[in-house]
């Protein structure tokens, strides 16, 4: 099978003139003259966009605007350059002129597009920041609390898991790539750039499909009652860690025989799909879970025969599911249907800022918001205050006694 050389679509012009150069200059050393015919004319010379072959003294040469340029502008200007005693003269007219670049890469443009990443990025580390602790915290009630150890908090446990490594890839993939200004990022291709990246993309995964297990559980009480026991347990974990690891192992080996090629963080090849479409599955049977969800709790909750508390245990159980499955997958529909080069501010925005604050909002629901969570931190900490009262009862007794 032949090569697919997929390169991020920042880098494809910078890779381009890169690659023209190093034919030029390839043709500079099979042309260099022989000692007797140095100062006859002007050599074939790179000037940064374009390679002019050589030529006699007196004479001139045009040449076209780059082709690569067009995807900025429409130019059908031509660039010309004579030979002189003193060699090549200045491009006439100008690159900028010419080729109508005028308006592209003003430094007045790149610093307002520089104080916009360091802005969003100062965004997104507050969120994940913010998301980890209060997951971290969530998973510390959940554990410590022996009356909330059951099937259902242990899948949320899994969960918010999903959510620290998703958070903890994103600063990783920021140190690795983004740490060193100096670093060239369209040619860059080492093995701790491409394991950085490789671990982000199975966060994702494992995030999208924890968020499906969590749909599938809900389902699965529905439909059985609350009779679910932990027989379907190491099934949910094989789907929510297991399913993205096959993936990502497909993905990682797939990229090393067939497209091995920068850090892998480009999503214009077409590999990129190894990973797209078990997302775009996953949030595909969530909203079919959702609509069936909903259908089931309207038949309950209309039920004549449905007792109150199982009407109040319905709407609990299924009310923070119900919100996180839209939330976290439609943004992801809408963006899956452009390509990958449309929207690119807008799909930063939803997917670093706002999707870094989804833990915090998922540890919310789940946990800090939940009535069986706050009525055992409630029952614990008044069991803790009459253990203290006593304490300094039997204290002040003592010594009293004394």
């Amino acid at each position: 099978m032949r090569q697919v050389q997929g390169t991020h679509p920042d880098c494809s012009i910078v890779l381009h003139f890169q690659q023209l150069e190093e034919e030029c200059l390839q043709r500079i050393r099979s042309e260099s003259p022989s000692p007797g015919q140095a100062g006859q004319g002007c050599p074939t010379e790179w000037d940064g966009l374009s390679c002019w072959p050589a030529l006699p003294q007196g004479q001139s040469r045009a040449v076209t605007c780059p082709e690569i340029l067009s995807v900025f502008k429409k130019p059908k200007g031509l660039i010309q350059r004579n030979c002189t005693e003193w060699g090549w003269s200045p491009p006439s007219p100008p690159y900028h002129s010419a080729c109508q670049l005028e308006m592209l890469g003003s430094s007045n443009d790149t610093e307002a597009k520089r104080g916009h990443f360091v802005t969003m990025k100062v965004l997104y580390t507050c969120g994940y920041s913010t998301s980890l602790a209060a997951l971290l915290l969530a998973i510390g009630i959940f554990c410590c609390f022996r009356k909330l150890h059951c099937t259902r908090n242990s899948i949320h446990i899994h969960f918010f898991t999903s959510f620290i490594l998703r958070g903890t890839a994103v600063f990783i993939k920021d140190r690795v790539l983004f740490s060193d200004e100096s670093i060239d990022h369209c040619t860059m291709s080492t093995v701790t750039c491409k394991a950085a990246i490789t671990f982000f993309q199975y966060s994702v995964l494992a995030n999208f499909y924890w968020l499906l297990v969590e749909g599938l559980y809900l389902q699965t009480l529905l439909l059985l009652t609350f009779t679910c026991d932990r027989s379907y347990t190491w099934g949910y974990v094989l789907m929510g860690w297991g399913v993205p690891m096959v993936t990502v192992g497909v993905w990682v080996l797939t990229r090393l025989q067939y497209d091995n090629h920068g850090c892998w963080d480009d999503y214009s090849s077409v590999y990129w799909w190894v990973i797209k479409a078990p997302i775009l599955l996953a949030i595909f049977v969530n909203f079919l879970i959702f609509l069936n969800v909903t259908r089931m709790l309207a038949q309950k909750i209309r039920c004549p025969d449905l007792s109150r508390t199982h009407k109040q245990q319905y709407m609990r159980l299924t009310k923070s599911t119900l919100l996180l499955i839209p939330l976290f997958g439609v943004h992801y529909v809408v963006f899956a249907l452009f390509p990958e080069h449309v929207g690119v501010e807008a799909r930063l925005y939803f997917e670093l800022v706002l999707g870094s604050y989804q833990g915090f909002l998922v540890a919310l629901l789940y946990c800090f918001l939940n009535g069986e969570v706050q009525a055992e931190i409630r029952r614990n900490w008044g069991t803790w205050q009459r253990s203290m009262e006593s304490n300094v009862f039997n204290l002040a007794t003592q010594d009293f006694t004394a």
